[in-house]
């Protein structure tokens, strides 16, 4: 227990994790689950009070993505049965965020395939512009593929807060999951964004085979492109996928991984999406003693996602408070 008390003094000075500690972190034993629960809360509290953020999503345009993600149920290399259907209406889109005013803080707006044309571009800006126009209290984000620095701007200019871009595993493993873009492509995407003036919210997916050190990998080079939000992802193996079979991240790997997202990242928002239902099932508390102080809310793009009113409930019943 001293090292922890000295782990968290050294992170809440030097506001970060040294590799070789951080290492010693993703190699702990189940015995140091309450130390580390500890520690993780200890630095989510120094550095982010009891605040808690929520984002919903909607998935506005399905199916037949050109890339190859291994992972991804909508990828048109990927025989899966998945339905298909292109980009929503401003309406439809706008109806779904009002749905989620209750329950979240952040809207995103979120799309299949390498990017947008024109058109459809024009009509993500259209509904972006219309949350200012309806005063919806959620502020818009959107994911929308590899879009050039100008459309970033031209987005920010109709209200667009946040741009979602993950890098999805370290540089090291990506080869191994995507080959039809580059993870360099995904890295000067989130620069884009960044030069035009949006908040960014990168992050990825584990369990997808990578090793112990990919992981680390993965958490610093994260780290390096200073995102205002961290999305960690735990994959859920869908039929038809080149990772169908792939076993399931235990729940004290989990535990791990966002811990440690916290200790090299004590500042950022961290925040849970897919996997949470299905690896921490009833233990839903344990996301936030481990170190995040977000999530997303609701249905994700393409497996269903826990009751809101649950998650609200969750968060008011550990003495956590909803971010305005």
């Amino acid at each position: 227990m001293n090292k922890m008390v000295k782990l968290i003094d050294n992170i809440k000075r030097d506001k970060t994790l040294g590799r070789e500690d951080a290492r010693k972190i993703l190699n702990l034993e189940k015995e140091r689950f309450a130390h580390l629960l500890f520690a993780a809360s200890e630095i989510r509290r120094h550095f982010k009070g009891n605040s808690v953020t929520t984002c919903a999503i909607v998935n506005a345009k399905n199916g037949l993505c050109s890339e190859d993600c291994a992972f991804c149920a909508q990828s048109a290399h990927n025989k899966t049965g998945l339905g298909v259907y292109p980009l929503m209406s401003d309406k439809e889109m706008l109806e779904r965020a009002e749905k989620e005013e209750a329950h979240s803080r952040r809207f995103g707006i979120v799309t299949a395939g390498k990017g947008l044309n024109s058109d459809e571009l024009e009509t993500v800006k259209h509904v972006v512009g219309g949350f200012y126009e309806k005063k919806l209290v959620q502020k818009p984000c959107a994911s929308l593929g590899i879009l050039t620095e100008n459309d970033f701007a031209s987005l920010g200019k109709r209200g667009l807060t946040r741009y979602h871009h993950n890098i999805e595993t370290s540089k090291n493993f990506y080869p191994q999951i995507c080959t039809t873009h580059s993870y360099d492509d995904r890295v000067e995407t989130i620069r884009a964004a960044q030069k035009a003036g949006l908040e960014t919210c990168v992050g990825g997916i584990l369990g997808m085979g990578e090793s112990k050190e990919d992981r680390l990998d993965f958490l610093y080079e994260i780290r390096g492109l200073s995102p205002d939000s961290v999305p960690i992802n735990f994959l859920v193996p869908i039929s038809g996928t080149p990772l169908e079979k792939s076993p399931r991240i235990s729940l004290w790997e989990a535990v791990k991984i966002i811990a440690l997202a916290r200790f090299i990242m004590p500042e950022k928002d961290i925040k849970l999406g897919a996997g949470r239902l299905e690896i921490f099932k009833d233990a839903q508390h344990l996301v936030f003693l481990a170190g995040a102080n977000g999530m997303i809310v609701g249905d994700l793009l393409t497996i269903k996602g826990r009751s809101p009113d649950d998650d609200l409930k969750l968060i008011d019943d550990l003495g956590l408070e909803l971010q305005a």
